[in-house]
């Protein structure tokens, strides 16, 4: 194994690939591409009213704003989130996100990876 050392503006940046997500994009920023076996780290870019739509997954998530503002929902409730804020999804709980702002809300989310 060995360490990797990578430009964010340089990884590819993807739309969100889930039926109902709008204006909705992703960067793997390290992944098992790049020799991580346990953690995948992610790049979320929802612009001005876009989302991603209620979902659940068998992993829990760790999600860093860095800009912009935010409604993370989770199972009924909603939580408004700007830069700075921190949160932690359990796994197999239902959660969504929605950009309230008038700007690009971005934030890391790191998750674990099947071995």
């Amino acid at each position: 194994m060995r360490e990797v050392v990578k430009r964010i503006d340089l990884i590819p940046t993807e739309p969100v690939e889930m039926e109902g997500a709008k204006d909705a994009f992703i960067q793997w920023l390290i992944s098992k591409d790049d020799g991580a076996p346990r953690f995948a780290m992610r790049r979320f870019i929802i612009r001005p009213g876009g989302s991603i739509p209620k979902h659940a997954h068998w992993y829990e998530h760790e999600i860093y704003v860095l800009k912009g503002r935010g409604i993370v929902g989770v199972e009924d409730r909603e939580y408004e989130v700007t830069a700075g804020s921190v949160l932690f999804v359990p796994p197999e709980i239902p959660h969504w996100y929605k950009n309230i702002g008038d700007e690009d809300w971005e934030f890391i989310c790191i998750i674990p990876l099947k071995e």
